[in-house]
């Protein structure tokens, strides 16, 4: 540590105080800035992000290939047109998020390089104290703020989940996670193993096969994907046409989610059919010799995990070409020269990726403290997956698995926009959520179904996660085709909201 940064340290660090602090500069915190300056005119706010920029996800991955797995028409912002083919690459969207900043004159909101360790309410103050550091000069920060809202995401960014396998240690090459991905990883020429067949690994895997010897994809079980062209053939003749482009955005935003509504529908009325036409799909790519029912027919119905989009098959057309294969196989150990399979088959690699999926991160790795109290967050019930019963004054992002993230941003920000606006109307300095009589027999249940929905990442982390209620008031429905209508109904001054 340098002298400076030394004595920064040690300095008692000057408050600031806002009416919101925004912790997050990802998809969910820059939206939530720019609906607080529209919706909320004269409140003074702060973005307090920990990494050297904006973007978030798109700011950590870094692999090759990395791009979205939603449709950028959806997964981007209602206020602000996308104008390119609906799967972007990460580049593409930070493009467009660093638009959105400079356009609306967000940047001057944003702290880069600040991560915050605690977050204390007083309810005798009606504040949030935030204590933290700035990571370039190891200065102590310190914020004071009316109204907390969480736009952190869902995983700790630092390190991706990896499990522990036997030999490990013995591996003479490489072992890299996607997240972590290093600069001077040089792959050309070497024999790669990607464990793992998700939306990590199907976009991984076509970006670097053609510069491989060979990629192999090792799974334990199979996934489900969707193929199609990364093009919407309508937008297209609209821009032909001449048609703005915010009509453009608006039509191709309500088809996409129509779409998208019918297919989860079916998902659900008829697993089977839906299930057939995604194999269908792959075949269409892999051709009628390839064993289909061993590696892409899951043991689960469509939608119990994410489905992954594969743009133009590209994952699927690498495999084709005998670039990549797969294997459905277990872990028995490593080895020094690749990996041993509980089939006794033998993968020889030069470099093992591990595709394997996130650490759940509910609140940022931030201590909670509730007038002195440690705040633990799975001993609460949500209220709708954005606040939480006994925690005053904060709201938190948490999308949807099964559409686009960002709208789940665009209707809680709403939320808190209209809150923050009531609150002011009735003179209230504190709102907290509360069960109300009538849900004291209410029974209290995981944050999810596993039977409807059971990422690893989320089964690992449960016990991490609130509480859920029977009533949809007190779930994260999961459904946002039915919280578009009911969140704009959602009443203010019903008993679950306590002012003070």
């Amino acid at each position: 540590m340098t002298e400076t940064a030394s004595r920064a340290s040690t300095e008692a660090p000057r408050t600031e105080h806002f009416d919101v602090a925004i912790v997050g500069a990802g998809i969910s915190g820059v939206g939530g800035a720019y609906h607080l300056t529209k919706q909320c005119p004269g409140t003074s706010f702060v973005v307090l992000e920990a990494q050297e920029s904006f973007g978030g996800t798109w700011l950590t991955h870094r692999y090759p290939g990395t791009r979205s797995d939603s449709d950028l028409y959806t997964f981007g912002y209602r206020f602000k047109p996308w104008t390119s083919a609906p799967i972007a690459t990460r580049v593409e969207i930070l493009d467009y998020m660093g638009d959105v900043i400079a356009e609306k004159g967000l940047d001057r909101h944003i702290r880069y390089r600040h991560t915050i360790s605690s977050a204390r309410w007083s309810s005798n103050d009606k504040l949030w104290t935030l204590q933290g550091t700035r990571t370039d000069t190891g200065e102590a920060v310190r914020f004071t703020a009316n109204f907390l809202w969480m736009c952190q995401g869902y995983y700790r960014h630092s390190v991706g989940y990896t499990p522990e396998w036997s030999g490990m240690k013995e591996f003479r090459g490489r072992i890299v996670h996607p997240q972590n991905w290093p600069e001077d990883l040089d792959y050309a020429g070497k024999n790669v193993v990607v464990i793992g067949s998700g939306a990590t690994a199907a976009t991984l895997i076509p970006a670097i096969a053609t510069e491989c010897a060979h990629v192999t994809m090792l799974q334990r079980s199979p996934t489900f994907f969707r193929t199609g062209r990364n093009a919407i053939p309508l937008a297209d003749e609209l821009r032909e046409l001449g048609i703005d482009e915010a009509w453009i955005h608006e039509i191709v935003r309500r088809k996409i989610l129509r779409e998208q509504s019918v297919f989860t529908r079916r998902s659900f009325n008829e697993p089977e059919t839906v299930k057939q036409e995604l194999l269908a799909g792959v075949r269409a790519h892999l051709g009628p010799d390839y064993d289909v029912a061993t590696h892409f027919t899951p043991r689960y119905r469509p939608w119990r995990q994410r489905i992954a989009f594969v743009p133009d098959g590209d994952f699927l057309e690498a495999i084709r070409a005998g670039q990549a294969s797969v294997v459905t196989d277990e872990i028995e150990s490593f080895t020094e020269t690749g990996i041993l399979l509980r089939s006794g088959g033998v993968l020889e690699a030069d470099i093992i990726i591990t595709a394997t999926g996130f650490n759940l991160n509910v609140l940022g790795d931030i201590d909670f403290e509730i007038d002195g109290k440690p705040l633990v967050f799975s001993d609460t019930v949500t209220y709708r997956g954005m606040m939480f019963t006994g925690v005053p004054n904060m709201a938190w992002v948490f999308g949807y698995f099964r559409a686009s993230w960002t709208l789940r941003a665009d209707l809680v920000a709403d939320f808190v926009c209209r809150l923050l606006n009531h609150m002011k109307e009735k003179r209230a300095r504190q709102v907290t959520p509360a069960l109300r009589p009538e849900d004291a027999d209410m029974p209290l249940l995981p944050w999810i179904d596993p039977e409807n929905f059971n990422p690893g990442y989320v089964m690992r982390g449960m016990h991490l996660l609130p509480k859920r209620g029977d009533k949809p008031e007190w779930q994260h429905t999961q459904d946002y085709w039915t919280e578009k209508d009911q969140f704009p109904a959602i009443d203010l001054d019903d008993g679950a909201f306590v002012y003070e």
